[in-house]
């Protein structure tokens, strides 16, 4: 454990979608997350693969972005019809309209932020990032987040990742949650 464990929060009764660029932790800290309020973690580019039979970035390459999007929307909602659980979204399905209108009717949705920087340091550790083969990463996350940002702010609550540890990037998303869920009681 790398710091205290956060302070308590009821089991959430959604379940809890993390958005925003990739490298930002959507995944290892929806596990982490996950584990800590005590729900399953789903990874939407993971059921997406077991769909397909095949990985993301072979669809990307057979099928295109626009059929890739399609699939991630119904896969997506046939999350969303299970128990409350933890789910990291790929970079884009919030972009999407109808994946966002879905996410955000049935789920709570969180923003993770951090600075560009932090985000290059992180994807040059991944190199299955279809987006990313061949281009500078820097200049491919400067553009997403220029496209993207408006579309992550519609998220319920936002959370900056930034580079702090897991333990204080899941400590802050409870937090935020503990807020969100007093201010939304009469």
């Amino acid at each position: 454990m790398d710091d205290a464990p956060p302070p308590a929060l009821p089991r959430p009764t959604k379940t809890i979608a993390l958005v925003g660029l990739m490298g930002v932790g959507k995944t290892s800290v929806g596990r982490r997350l996950a584990q800590t309020l005590g729900l399953p973690f789903r990874d939407a580019d993971h059921e997406i693969e077991a769909a397909a039979g095949r990985s993301i970035t072979e669809i990307f390459a057979e099928r295109g972005e626009a059929e890739f999007r399609d699939g991630e929307r119904r896969v997506i909602a046939r999350l969303l019809d299970d128990e409350p659980h933890v789910l990291s979204t790929g970079g884009g399905a919030f972009v999407q309209a109808e994946t966002r209108a879905l996410i955000n009717a049935r789920a709570i949705s969180i923003w993770l932020t951090a600075d560009i920087e932090v985000l290059v340091r992180r994807v040059g550790r991944k190199s299955a990032r279809p987006l990313l083969i061949g281009r500078d990463p820097a200049e491919v996350l400067t553009a997403m987040a220029q496209d993207r940002y408006p579309y992550y702010a519609q998220a319920h609550l936002t959370v900056d990742a930034g580079d702090n540890t897991h333990g204080a990037t899941v400590a802050a998303i409870v937090d935020a949650l503990n807020a969100h869920e007093q201010g939304s009681k009469p």
